[in-house]
């Protein structure tokens, strides 16, 4: 069958102004980032399984509404090279082909902590074949799309590295007729880059990685942090051919979802790739449903989120959130002020107790959590850090003046920013 993640590249290329197809992707690849964690929890508070995640998968894939289902070389596995389940539908099999060290998310883990390193679990005889040394043939038959990530950090050593191994496997992808796109993480431990400079930096990075790199070898689309409106024209105005997609981030209201998405697709995005948003709904298959709704343009953010809570009413299914709750936008970057989305994968679900944890948090925005720092003698007023309530607050509505802040108070700012990205262990 046809796929139709090639029918809409082609339309796009046809047309880059004009045309209004847009893909949507389903990332259920999180078993390279988390542990046991990936699949998330039941009612009861008990982990579910790998076999419910496939179950899943398969659901979503009889739905029929997403282009590409990108997972695990292991689920991709199972579920391609064993069950054949891509052979009879539009939807293009993915897996993805690096796992970088700042998506090693175990719990208790300090590796998410230092400068991401280059790093393969998967191999693309494995993801094509199962095998090594597959023949031509199995290769075709088999699962020739991957995503390849990198997290640029502003340093040279760590950078350069990791472009080194982008160029082999570049090489390895193109002798072995591999196509892949490019995810380009937000720094996870950035050298003297300010928090409002990376934007810019990472369009540049994109833009002169891609430079050295032939038509053979280039990317179908990339896969980017969605930082507003400004970011997003800008890439997409340099070269109307490189198409620009979105990831989802942290899972949010089901108002940040639809929103995301609609305002990525308005400043010129092609592409969203959703993996927590999907796999943390009430009900996946009614969520996947008013995204494409959504992205072709059929329904609002705002009546689909009306809408998919009167779906999980008839279908008997509580909403984590109330209505009124669930269409509150939480993040910062629909305007052309910009900002940060979740950039990186998420903690596992958090354990008893992370209600009042976060209770607490909230009044402290240095995020120490009402806990002085070791040798610290609190000032009337503040919680011990030291942190200047301008400063914390600015990492939720705009950037922080790093020049004017104490090493305390970075320091404090940089363990808020990975609390929010990774939670609490």
């Amino acid at each position: 069958m046809q796929k139709s993640l090639d029918q809409k590249l082609a339309a796009i290329h046809a047309d880059p102004s004009g045309c209004r197809d847009f893909i949507i992707a389903d990332a259920k690849d999180a078993d390279m980032a988390f542990g046991i964690g990936t699949v998330g929890k039941r009612a009861d508070g008990s982990y579910k399984t790998i076999p419910e995640y496939h179950e899943q998968i398969r659901q979503i894939i009889r739905q029929s509404k997403v282009d590409i289902m990108l997972m695990s070389a292991s689920t991709n596995d199972q579920l391609n090279n064993r069950e054949r389940l891509f052979e009879n539908s539009h939807i293009t099999p993915a897996a993805r082909a690096n796992d970088t060290t700042d998506v090693w998310v175990a719990r208790s883990n300090r590796y998410i902590q230092e400068p991401s390193l280059p790093f393969r679990s998967a191999t693309l005889d494995h993801i094509q074949a199962g095998k090594v040394d597959p023949t031509p043939e199995e290769r075709r038959r088999g699962t020739n799309l991957g995503l390849y990530s990198i997290t640029f950090n502003n340093r040279l050593a760590e950078d350069k590295l990791a472009l080194e191994r982008y160029a082999e496997f570049r090489a390895e992808a193109e002798r072995k007729g591999f196509r892949h796109f490019f995810e380009v993480f937000d720094p996870n431990s950035p050298f003297e880059l300010p928090a409002d400079k990376i934007p810019d930096f990472v369009n540049d990075c994109i833009v002169r990685t891609l430079a050295g790199v032939p038509q053979a070898g280039r990317p179908i689309f990339l896969k980017v942090v969605y930082h507003g409106p400004q970011a997003m024209e800008e890439l997409v105005a340099y070269d109307p051919h490189l198409i620009v997609g979105i990831l989802g981030g942290g899972a949010g209201t089901t108002y940040d979802a639809f929103k995301l998405l609609a305002e990525a697709q308005k400043y010129g995005a092609r592409v969203a790739l959703y993996g927590r948003k999907i796999n943390n709904a009430e009900n996946q298959l009614a969520f996947v449903d008013f995204l494409r709704l959504i992205a072709d343009r059929l329904i609002s953010p705002e009546e689909a989120v009306k809408a998919y809570h009167g779906v999980l009413q008839k279908l008997g299914i509580k909403p984590q959130r109330s209505l009124a709750d669930d269409s509150v936008l939480q993040t910062g970057v629909m305007s052309y002020g910009g900002g940060s989305t979740v950039s990186v994968p998420a903690a596992i679900p958090s354990t008893a107790g992370s209600e009042k944890q976060t209770a607490t948090a909230a009044k402290h925005d240095c995020a120490c959590h009402a806990k002085p720092q070791a040798n610290d003698k609190p000032k009337s007023g503040d919680c011990g850090c030291h942190a200047k309530p301008e400063a914390a607050k600015a990492t939720t509505s705009s950037a922080p003046d790093f020049a004017k802040m104490t090493q305390a108070e970075k320091l404090a700012y940089n363990q808020k920013k990975r609390d929010e990205i990774y939670g609490k262990f």
